[in-house]
């Protein structure tokens, strides 16, 4: 079955970094456009970043230019989210999607707390 499995989330404090990895997983990544996206209960998801099947063109969230990185390996069938300067209003549940075939993982959590 095609998903994504993420990891690399967990607790870190304000100011801190994590680096995110998203392994596809019964399909082949280079294939696809993918984005990270968010979730905090009670609220919308909302968009992070994304980029193009071939690694250009990344877009980026206004609330996380400048902080955030998006990437991929497609020989190893893995996007990356590096996330640095965090503040708290980046914890969330955070998840790959490949948009064109509405492919989604469980999400890795990331906490930012003091």
């Amino acid at each position: 079955q095609e998903r994504f499995v993420e990891s690399g989330g967990g607790l870190v404090q304000p100011g801190g970094s994590l680096r995110l990895s998203c392994q596809a997983s019964g399909f082949l990544l280079k294939r696809y456009a993918i984005t990270w996206e968010r979730q905090t209960p009670g609220k919308a998801r909302e968009f992070v970043a994304g980029i193009a099947s071939n690694g250009e063109s990344p877009v980026y969230a206004d609330s996380v230019k400048g902080r955030f990185t998006i990437s991929r390996d497609n020989d190893k069938n893995t996007a990356y989210l590096q996330m640095n300067n965090l503040k708290s209003d980046d914890t969330a549940l955070y998840l790959c999607h490949a948009p064109r075939d509405d492919y989604w993982g469980q999400g890795t959590q990331v906490t930012v707390s003091s």
